[in-house]
C-alpha cells in the first residue's frame, strides 16, 4: 500500500498547470494524456520515448491514479427533459 501511496504523490494539482488538471510531477503533462496512448496499446518505452522527462514509475502512477478514481462513490442525477 505505501508504494501506491508513493505512486499517487507523483499526480499533482495546481490550478496554475494545465487548468487544475492532474499532471506528472508538475510538469504540463497530463495524467489523461499519457492514460489515453497506454489505453491506445502504445508501450510504455515509446512513451517513454516520446517524454524522456517522465520515469516508468510515473506511468505506473497514472494508472494507480485512474483505478483509485473508480473507488469514489458517484450519483447519478435525473435531469428534466
Amino acid at each position: 500500500m505505501n508504494g501506491q501511496v508513493g505512486l499517487l504523490e507523483r499526480i499533482t494539482v495546481d490550478d496554475r498547470i494545465c487548468n487544475g488538471k492532474p499532471v506528472i510531477r508538475g510538469l504540463r503533462i497530463t495524467a489523461r494524456t499519457i492514460l489515453e496512448f497506454l489505453l491506445a496499446g502504445t508501450p510504455e518505452a515509446e512513451v517513454l520515448k516520446q517524454y524522456p522527462m517522465l520515469e516508468p514509475e510515473d506511468l505506473a502512477a497514472c494508472r494507480q491514479f485512474a483505478l483509485s478514481l473508480m473507488g469514489n462513490s458517484f450519483t447519478v442525477k435525473n435531469v428534466a427533459a
